[in-house]
């Protein structure tokens, strides 16, 4: 699944590319209709604005964002009919024993508080973090790898968080804690109202064609990739028929959406818990910054 998302991400930039190159619109326009703002979504869209944007391409910022916003959209509409095809073409069937993964079971007892301690613990993990990422951003700077802030920071968040837990036992790390999770929310929503409250949509209006254009390519080498390579290379069996309603999901739009395509197969079709391991592993580790050194060399060429 690694190297099927990290071809996939070349292949999407390549349709990119050649997309605008067919319209007549630069090759930048196409990285970010590309991976940029498909698989990376809203936060690598705005990230990587100021990069293209230095290239000459005016909106920049709102040419990714509007990229994103579509290609959510797209998303949840393709991931449910795909699987739903592969799963009648093939006869294929759930886990009939196989207990869904999603969600929380109702009695479960809540024994997590949320209190000033633990919040301050995660403003502390963060701030550690952040600078840990600005340190490591300054190094790949001075060596030539030039990437934003987020990647660095996001791979800082990893290191400490695989090591830190190890190595200092008594310490209690805040990952996958109910005030982890509030911070995270409000910090996501927060940069997205900041960035898209300084949006023009207005100054694209006349990329409007050339971006339905690019995405409808985009679409089609997502449909075809999904049912022709990924499939095949799952094992053509009910998981992979869920995967690859979720790699739908996320090929062209975010991580949530794949989890809710495959969350509405599987309660129509039966449970897949293997299939919600795998994608949330391949999206939250692996993407974002494999898919940041794509980006820099598809900009770079």
């Amino acid at each position: 699944m690694l190297f099927l998302t990290l071809g996939y991400i070349i292949i999407q930039n390549i349709v990119g590319i050649i997309g605008a190159n067919i319209i007549g619109a630069p090759a930048a326009v196409g990285v970010l209709a590309g991976s940029a703002s498909l698989i990376g979504g809203h936060g690598t869209a705005i990230a990587w604005a100021p990069d293209i944007a230095a290239l000459g391409i005016e909106g920049a910022l709102e040419i990714g964002v509007a990229c994103a916003t579509i290609g959510l959209i797209i998303a949840s509409l393709i991931g449910g009919p795909i699987a739903h095809n592969l799963i009648q073409r093939f006869h294929l069937k759930g886990e009939a024993k196989a207990k869904p993964v999603v969600g929380i079971s109702f009695d479960q007892q809540d024994s997590e508080s949320i209190n000033h301690m633990n919040l301050m613990s995660v403003f502390l993990t963060l701030h550690l973090t952040i600078i840990g990422g600005w340190f490591l951003n300054i190094i790949a700077t001075e060596a030539d790898m030039k990437l934003p802030l987020f990647v660095t920071s996001l791979l800082t968040g990893i290191i400490l968080s695989n090591t830190v837990p190890r190595i200092l036992p008594k310490i209690q790390w805040p990952a996958r804690s109910k005030a982890l999770a509030i911070i995270s929310d409000f910090s996501l929503s927060l940069f997205l109202v900041i960035s898209l409250m300084s949006m023009q949509l207005w100054s694209i209006s006349e990329l409007a064609g050339t971006l339905m254009f690019i995405l409808i390519l985009q679409t089609i080498a997502a449909i075809f990739f999904i049912i022709f390579i990924l499939f095949p290379s799952m094992g053509k069996d009910y998981q992979a028929a869920v995967l690859s309603s979720g790699f739908g999901g996320f090929a062209l739009g975010a991580t949530p959406t794949a989890i809710a395509n495959m969350t509405a197969v599987t309660k129509a079709h039966g449970p897949a818990p293997l299939a919600f391991v795998i994608l949330p592993l391949v999206a939250a580790f692996f993407v974002d910054i494999t898919n940041s050194f794509i980006i820099k060399v598809a900009i770079n060429l």
